[in-house]
């Protein structure tokens, strides 16, 4: 493939999981989840409708937020009923993983938060709450204090523990 088509080819993935969180994004954002990248694989994206694998994050978000056990047939009216409770989720870094520091990408990051203006930001992953949390506490947004890892990798007991304390904590 060419760099051109490869970049082309981004280029409309991107727009694609623009079209599709914009589809998903309520009207008054109370809970932004904040997580690292969209992945690697082109196909797959937290609002995509039809992923039929390896979509970890939006089937522990909906155990976590709305209690519910996700199925591949009915996602889009998961992802409404995430929407109509005011959840949306964006990434730190708008382009799959990198090797671009991510503190370099949380000024951008404060910004974003500020326009979406929501009641209770939650960082999900560990490197993204190391780079994040503070910024975001120092400029004044509505952010958790409660390290929530990704739901992978042996991971998805401690981000079940882990995200139900933050839905029931404090802001700082």
């Amino acid at each position: 493939m060419s760099p051109t088509s490869s970049t082309s080819q981004h280029r409309n993935a991107r727009a694609r999981r623009d079209r599709a969180g914009r589809k998903y994004k309520p009207e008054r954002i109370d809970l932004l989840l904040v997580a690292e990248a969209p992945p690697t694989a082109l196909d797959r994206y937290f609002y995509f409708e039809y992923v039929q694998q390896q979509d970890s994050l939006f089937r522990y978000v909906c155990r976590a937020v709305l209690k519910k056990e996700p199925t591949r047939t009915n996602k889009s009216a998961q992802l409404a009923e995430l929407r109509d409770h005011g959840v949306f989720l964006i990434d730190l870094q708008q382009e799959p993983h990198d090797s671009t520091p991510l503190a370099t990408l949380v000024r951008r990051l404060v910004s974003r938060c500020r326009r979406l203006s929501p009641f209770r930001i939650i960082l999900i992953k560990v490197n993204v709450f190391d780079a994040a949390y503070e910024p975001l506490r120092q400029a004044g947004l509505p952010v958790v204090n409660v390290r929530v890892p990704f739901p992978g990798s042996g991971q998805q007991a401690k981000f079940m523990r882990q995200m139900q304390k933050a839905l029931k904590a404090e802001v700082a």
